[in-house]
């Protein structure tokens, strides 16, 4: 009885766990992870913030008097011990939480429908895009809340 030769096997790729310490400053993370990252982030940013959101709310739509306590605590005189410019600085931060999270949702909406867009190619071009939606939108929003326009 013969044996039949097998053709040797391609040399497989090595997988190894990540160094904390000396890895993860020399990793470059694609786009899509950045977006992925950013997406949880802008999600619990979004969730921390609702008191304050609740507080927007509440204090904007009670009376006449209140929103003109609201307009005055943001341009002026700020709540307590915070100042103004650092209440607008966390309106700033729910702003582009709340772009991003939505830009991102959107993008990968478009892909659970769009099975051409799970390439890698479209991937990375889909989520540079999202970066560059979401920065822009809240620039143009933060110079309109910090009063530029």
């Amino acid at each position: 009885m013969t044996e039949l030769a097998t053709p040797p096997r391609p040399k497989r790729r090595e997988f190894r766990n990540i160094n904390a310490f000396t890895d993860l400053t020399t990793y470059r993370l694609p786009p899509a992870g950045i977006v992925s990252i950013l997406h949880r982030v802008s999600g619990v940013l979004m969730f921390v913030l609702l008191p304050f959101i609740i507080w927007m709310f509440d204090t904007s739509v009670s009376s006449e008097i209140s929103f003109a306590r609201f307009k005055d605590t943001f341009n002026n005189n700020g709540a307590g011990f915070l100042p103004g410019w650092f209440l607008k600085l966390v309106a700033l931060a729910l702003i582009w939480a709340f772009l991003h999270h939505f830009i991102a949702g959107l993008r990968h909406l478009w892909m659970d429908v769009n099975h051409h867009a799970v390439d890698k190619k479209v991937g990375n071009s889909s989520a540079l895009a999202t970066l560059a939606i979401s920065i822009l939108l809240t620039v143009i929003l933060g110079a309109k809340l910090f009063g530029l326009y």
